[in-house]
């Protein structure tokens, strides 16, 4: 297992990984709010993050969580994976948009200017959050910074945008692997309420490689069942997981067998990186279960599903 002597050197490792694909430029934004559900002295801070695609894709795929009380992000996102093309990901931190009176609306506004200010139907855009259950989104706020935040967007890495979806994180999560001609690069957030079904966290995945729509969501679901599915720390299970592959085809095709163990290698490195970091967390342990009759006798009482709730 990989070691660092600081945190500045871990940094500068992970900057070597977190060269975006082709076809994919990011952005961050820092901006301060208000919240209606608590007096403070001061404003609080929030980061907005946002993936953008050159163009529009066909091949996206995301994996949910399964709770039963899902967020407004996850809502949305289930209806866009409808969607003929997918462009990007609008992504906050701070607050999770989780059992508030408006949420989907909330989201639905933030995404329509964001369509707007880069030139697509508000429908070709996911929603996440990460944060406060119960809190309102500070969409004025929100609105205000989304300028700065498409002005602001960078071809180059990945990394300022793992580190500004970080929520009680202590720090930032990024993998890489190349595969034929092109790459797949992923960064996740997740420090608490760790448990499968998804653990819990945002993943998001970019990948310059061209793999089909049903390909493509096929290996994701595989790949997620075996890294992110099989972690658990406290037994809690959240309302906003979220897992997003987005391929831009820019590198042309890939072995199918080779983007899969690619991917694979990917997810299972940030859910190893989630364990190693969960809160209170003293050791992290790797299990491997040999001669049981069967995977679902492996996992014991949790059965693997054969379809994840795209």
């Amino acid at each position: 297992m990989e070691s660092f002597s600081s945190e500045s050197d871990y940094l500068r490792h992970l900057e070597a990984r977190s060269l975006l694909p082709e076809g994919f430029r990011c952005a961050t934004r820092a901006i301060r709010f208000c919240p209606k559900e608590r007096t403070t002295s001061e404003p609080v801070p929030m980061n907005l993050s946002l993936i953008l695609l050159d163009r529009d894709t066909p091949d996206f795929g995301a994996v949910f969580t399964r709770n039963r009380f899902p967020g407004a992000p996850v809502l949305i996102g289930r209806e866009r994976l409808g969607q003929p093309a997918i462009r990007g990901v609008l992504v906050n931190n701070r607050i999770s948009n989780v059992c508030t009176p408006h949420g989907v609306e909330d989201s639905l506004a933030l995404l329509e200017r964001l369509g707007e200010l880069v030139g697509s139907p508000s429908d070709r855009f996911f929603a996440a959050s990460t944060g406060i259950i119960g809190w309102q989104l500070p969409v004025e706020q929100m609105l205000n910074g989304l300028p700065d935040l498409v002005a602001g967007l960078d071809g180059t890495s990945i990394l300022p945008m793992a580190r500004a979806i970080m929520t009680t994180d202590a720090f930032p999560k990024v993998r890489r692997a190349s595969v034929g001609r092109g790459s797949i690069v992923g960064i996740a957030k997740g420090a608490g309420m760790i448990e499968p079904s998804m653990a819990t966290l945002l993943c998001f995945l970019c990948t310059d490689l061209s793999v089909g729509r049903e390909e493509l969501r096929e290996h994701l679901a595989w790949c997620v069942e075996r890294s992110l599915n099989r972690i658990s720390v406290d037994g809690d299970q959240s309302t906003s997981d979220t897992a997003i592959l987005l391929s831009s085809g820019r590198s042309g095709p890939a072995d199918s067998r080779e983007f899969r163990e690619g991917l694979l290698e990917v997810l299972a490195g940030l859910a190893f990186d989630i364990v190693r970091n969960a809160e209170g967390v003293g050791h992290a342990m790797r299990v491997r279960v040999e001669k049981a009759r069967d995977e679902a006798t492996a996992l014991g009482s949790r059965a693997p599903s054969s379809t994840l709730p795209w």
